[in-house]
C-alpha cells in the first residue's frame, strides 16, 4: 500500500505544511484517545478478564482499508496486526454505514484471533462524511463451545470452540438489535453478565468518537489527515532506519510447541530471516503442517506476532501501519501457522503466537545479539474453571492467566513475573477471584530456581494452587513450553518449562499433553497447581559475577547445590564465594578451543 492510497492529495499538502510541534501533538492527541477508550472499556466491564486483567484493546483505524492508525498504550500488542485484518475486512462486508452502526465479528478467519476474543468496529463520521473506523477487541470468558472458556484443547473443528461471528451490525443507527442479541446470549454461558461487557465495549467506541471530534474540531480535517500520512511515513522510516545497521544476510529460528491437544508430537515453527538493505523478509514455509487440534494460527495472528517481536526489540519505534512496511511476512500455507476454516484455533493468540516470536528472537539474536535477549516465558497460562455455585445458585466461568520470567540479556538479569510476550496482561487480583468464585487460592509465590542460567539469568515464574471451595466444575487449560523451557542465548540454559498438577479425587496427575487438557471434573476439595516457566539465560553462565550467585542463595532464588552445578560457583559455609574452589570448578568444565 503506498501512501497515495492511503489518503488523498490534499492532506499530502497538509502533511508538507506540518510544524513538527502540531505533529507531535496531533500524534499523542490520537494516542490519548485510544488510551481513553482503553479506560472506560476496563471501568465499565463486568468481567474481570476485562475489568482487572486488561484483555483487551482499542484502536483507530483508516476509512479506505482497515489500516492502523493508532493504539491504546494498555492494549494487547497481539492485537496490533489483528485488528487492522479485522477492520478491513469489515469494511469490505459493510454495503451501507450511517452514524451509529457497530459491527460485532469475532471470526478467526477474517483478521481474528480465537472465538473469545470479541471484535466491534464502528464507522466514525465527521460532519456527515466517514473519517475512519474505531474498532476494539475483549476477550469474552466464555463464547459457547464444549467447555466453559472456549478454551477447548482436544477440538478438532471450529464449531467446536464456540460460537462463530462474521461481521454483522448489532448496533443499528445506535439502536441495538434485540434479535441478533439474543442470538448471541443464547449460545453463551453466564449470558446476563455479558450484556454488560457488550455495552461497555460499544460505550468506550463512543467515547473515542467525542475524543476525536474535538480533535477533529481544534486542528480541522486536512490537518488531522495530513498528520495521518506523516506519521505513517515517518514510522516506516524509523522502523527502516532500524533495520538498516543489521548485516545483510539470512538468519534462521526455531521454536517448538508442547503438542497440539490431540496428537501428543511437537509442532515446529522454523523461521527464516533474511535481511537486505533496510527491510526483513520472515518465511515460515519450513514449520510443521497443519495440525489436528486448537493449535493452529490464522494468518492475522502469524503476522501480528512478527509485528509484536519486532517492536520488543525495537520499543521507540512509534505503532502505526507504516511500522509494519518494511517487515515482509510471507503467507505460510500448507504450514499450521495459516489456519483455513475448519481448523480449530483457540491456542493461535496466547500461545502460538508467543512460540513465533520466539523464532523471531532466536533469528535476531543472530544477527543482533547485544540487542537480544534469551527467550521469556512465552505462556499466557490460560485456565478456565466453570461450574454452578451452589451458595449462589448461578453459574460461573472464571479465567485466569499468569505471568512468568522474562530471558537474560546485556543489561542485567530477566524480569521475574512479567506479562506474556504478546501482552500486557496482568493477573486478576487474588482478593477479586475469591469473592467472584468458589475457588480458595492455597499458594501464589516466586517459582525460585526456574530462571536460566547465564551470564546474566532468566526471570523466575510463579507457582500457584487454586482449590475448588464448593460444588462441581469443570477446568480446561491451553498452556505451552511444557515439553522445553524458554530457550537460552549465547550459551545460557534453558529456563524451566511450565508444569501442571492435578489433585482430584485423592489422586495427583500431570496431564498427557503436559500442558493442555480439557473438560476435566473436579469436584469441591480438588485443586490443581501451575507452575509458570522461568525465562531463558543470556550467556556462559561460567562467565557469571561469583558474588550475585552467592546474593541469589542468601535471596532464597537458588541453592547452593544449584549455583554450584549451574554456574560453577562454591560457596563456603557462611554463603560467602570460595574463591580458589570456585576457580577451580570453572577451570575443571571449560573445554579447550
Amino acid at each position: 500500500m503506498t501512501d497515495a492510497q492511503f489518503s488523498p492529495s490534499s492532506s499530502d499538502a497538509s502533511a508538507t505544511a506540518l510544524d513538527p510541534v502540531t505533529l507531535a501533538v496531533i500524534q499523542n492527541g490520537l494516542q490519548q484517545v485510544c488510551n481513553e477508550m482503553d479506560v472506560a472499556f476496563s471501568r465499565a466491564a463486568f468481567s474481570p478478564v476485562i475489568s482487572e486483567t486488561y484483555d483487551r484493546s482499542d484502536g483507530i483505524y483508516h476509512r479506505d482499508d482497515g489500516a492502523l492508525i493508532a493504539q491504546g498504550e494498555d492494549g494487547l500488542p497481539v492485537f496490533v496486526g489483528t485488528m487492522q485484518d479485522c477492520t478491513g475486512a469489515v469494511i469490505q462486508r459493510a454495503r451501507s454505514v450511517v452514524p451509529g452502526d457497530v459491527f460485532i465479528v469475532n471470526d478467526p478467519y477474517m483478521g481474528g484471533t480465537h472465538l473469545m476474543d470479541v471484535k466491534f468496529v464502528k464507522p466514525f463520521f465527521y460532519r456527515g462524511e466517514l473519517f475512519c473506523w474505531l474498532a476494539n477487541t475483549g476477550h469474552w470468558p466464555d463464547i459457547g463451545g464444549a467447555v466453559p472458556g472456549g478454551f477447548s484443547a482436544s477440538a478438532t473443528e471450529s464449531e467446536q470452540e464456540g460460537l462463530r461471528l462474521p461481521p454483522v451490525k448489532l448496533y443499528k443507527a445506535g439502536v441495538l438489535d434485540e434479535e441478533i442479541l439474543s442470538i448471541i446470549l443464547s449460545n453463551i454461558r453466564i449470558a446476563d453478565q455479558r450484556i454488560g461487557d457488550i455495552k461497555a465495549q460499544a460505550a468506550a467506541l463512543t467515547v473515542g468518537e467525542r475524543r476525536l471530534t474535538g480533535m477533529l474540531d481544534r486542528y480541522g480535517r486536512d490537518t488531522v489527515d495530513g498528520a495521518i500520512v506523516e506519521l505513517r511515513r515517518r514510522a516506516a522510516q524509523q522502523m527502516r532506519a532500524k533495520i538498516a545497521p543489521i548485516p545483510d544476510g539470512t538468519y534462521e529460528g526455531e521454536a517448538v510447541v508442547d503438542s497440539d491437544g490431540v496428537v501428543d508430537e511437537p509442532l515446529y515453527i522454523r523461521l527464516t530471516m533474511t535481511k537486505q538493505g533496510d527491510g526483513l523478509s520472515f518465511d515460515f514455509s519450513r514449520s510443521s503442517p497443519p495440525c489436528e487440534g486448537p493449535m493452529n494460527s490464522v494468518i492475522a495472528t502469524t503476522r501480528s506476532s512478527v509485528y509484536l517481536a519486532m517492536k520488543h526489540i525495537f520499543p521507540d519505534v512509534p505503532i502505526n501501519a507504516g511500522t509494519f512496511e518494511p517487515l515482509q511476512v510471507a503467507d505460510p500455507d500448507g504450514t499450521f501457522l495459516y489456519a483455513h476454516y475448519p481448523r480449530p484455533v483457540s491456542g493461535c493468540a496466547a500461545e502460538v503466537s508467543q512460540r513465533i516470536a520466539e523464532a523471531v528472537f532466536s533469528a535476531m539474536t543472530k544477527a543482533v545479539p547485544d540487542l537480544l535477549f534469551a527467550a521469556p516465558a512465552g505462556t499466557s497460562g490460560n485456565f478456565s474453571l466453570g461450574g454452578l455455585d451452589p451458595q449462589t445458585g448461578r453459574g460461573f466461568v472464571c479465567y485466569l492467566i499468569s505471568g512468568g520470567g522474562y530471558g537474560g540479556h546485556l543489561g542485567g538479569d530477566g524480569l521475574t513475573n512479567g506479562c506474556s510476550t504478546i501482552g500486557i496482561s496482568k493477573t486478576t487480583p487474588i482478593e477479586v477471584v475469591e469473592q467472584r468464585y468458589p475457588i480458595l487460592y492455597e499458594e501464589y509465590a516466586l517459582r525460585e530456581g526456574s530462571g536460566g542460567a547465564g551470564r546474566t539469568r532468566g526471570g523466575f515464574g510463579v507457582r500457584y494452587k487454586v482449590r475448588l471451595r464448593r460444588g462441581r466444575a469443570r477446568a480446561s487449560f491451553v498452556m505451552d513450553h511444557g515439553r522445553v523451557g524458554p530457550q537460552g542465548a549465547l550459551g545460557g540454559a534453558d529456563g524451566a518449562p511450565n508444569t501442571v498438577l492435578v489433585e482430584r479425587g485423592g489422586e495427583t496427575y500431570t496431564p498427557l499433553h503436559l500442558s493442555k487438557e480439557q473438560g476435566i471434573a473436579i469436584q469441591a476439595g480438588d485443586a490443581i497447581t501451575v507452575q509458570s516457566p522461568g525465562g531463558g539465560g543470556y550467556g556462559d553462565p561460567l562467565r557469571r559475577d561469583p558474588a550475585v550467585c552467592a546474593r541469589d542463595v542468601r535471596r532464597g532464588y537458588y541453592t547452593a547445590e544449584q549455583v554450584r552445578e549451574r554456574w560453577g560457583v562454591v560457596l563456603s559455609a557462611d554463603g560467602s564465594v570460595d574463591t580458589p574452589g570456585t576457580t577451580a570448578e570453572r577451570r575443571s568444565r571449560h573445554t579447550p578451543t
